[in-house]
């Protein structure tokens, strides 16, 4: 699947400014349910021509002073001014290139085992995938998965899929259109930070056939950060439990990022101690991991 351009993008993003909400007056009917490519162009100080040439992917490189004028009147949000700009940056005709499998760096594999049992936590990669996660952030969100999955690091579990794929994970989460929508936001963010990625393009492009569902939500273009949220859970083990969910960006890897999940309630926090106990007492390796990046501890 090719990834998203930068032309698709102001499209989407133009069909839903309304003219009152940058105070333009409408006269007579509309053919499009936002502006129109010359209004757009007007309010943001390019030629109508220019701006066609942007959509259609024909202008070439564009300006930050441009592309910023076209966030402000898009009434884009700092996620989405990123997404922007990434865009920008992508080359017209990005030729795809399937990076190496990622590692997780020892520092952050350190950070994660020295959460114990007691912080359910799971550091995923670029895509989604589950790179590395303690024994009681498997039991949290992944139970049913083999606790040693994610040391196939070619068939490592990925949330997007198990997220739209896996009907046992979306039993999980009572709140599971909130998050899918957050994670399919996020995807997009990602992708547009990497348009080379051949594995994440063959990620998306397996999730739009496959579930019509992520589909629909891909096809809104909408872009979303993700480093706070709450998961509303009905676990298999423990019954219903309320969990938020803190996301801690890796210096060493700063396309890694390590959640770590608290309760929220007094039966939530049983419910995790519980999880937390059940797990510590299996007797072996409190963390699962790929293989971890050859880098040293110190700097």
């Amino acid at each position: 699947m090719e990834l998203e351009s930068l032309g698709a993008y102001l499209r989407s993003r133009r069909d839903r400014v309304t003219p009152e909400d940058v105070d333009l007056r409408a006269y007579g009917p509309r053919r499009v349910p936002g502006l129109r490519r010359e209004e757009l162009a007007q309010l943001a100080g390019v030629s109508h021509g220019y701006y066609t040439r942007l959509e259609q992917d024909q202008a070439g490189t564009a300006s930050q002073q441009v592309l910023d004028a076209l966030a402000r009147v898009l009434r884009l949000d700092d996620a989405e001014t990123v997404h922007l700009h990434n865009l920008a940056r992508r080359p017209a005709v990005p030729r795809l290139v399937r990076p190496e499998p990622e590692r997780p760096h020892p520092r952050v594999l350190a950070l994660l085992d020295s959460l114990g049992e007691g912080a359910p936590a799971v550091l995923l990669g670029r895509r989604g995938d589950v790179l590395a996660w303690n024994r009681a952030g498997h039991a949290l969100v992944a139970e049913h998965l083999d606790f040693d999955a994610p040391e196939d690091v070619e068939n490592r579990p990925s949330v997007p899929r198990m997220f739209f794929l896996d009907p046992l994970c979306r039993d999980l989460h009572r709140n599971w259109e909130e998050l899918a929508l957050v994670h399919v936001a996020y995807l997009r963010l990602t992708a547009g930070r990497h348009p080379t990625d051949a594995r994440m393009a063959e990620l998306i492009g397996e999730l739009v056939m496959r579930s019509p569902e992520f589909a629909a939500m891909w096809a809104r273009g909408e872009v979303r950060d993700c480093t706070v949220g709450t998961m509303l859970l009905r676990h298999p083990t423990v019954g219903e439990l309320d969990v938020d969910y803190q996301v801690w960006l890796q210096p060493d890897s700063p396309d890694h990022h390590l959640e770590v999940y608290t309760a929220r309630g007094e039966s939530d926090r049983d419910a995790l101690r519980l999880l937390g106990a059940q797990s510590a007492g299996t007797g072996k390796p409190t963390i699962s991991l790929a293989s971890p990046a050859p880098a040293p501890l110190s700097p």
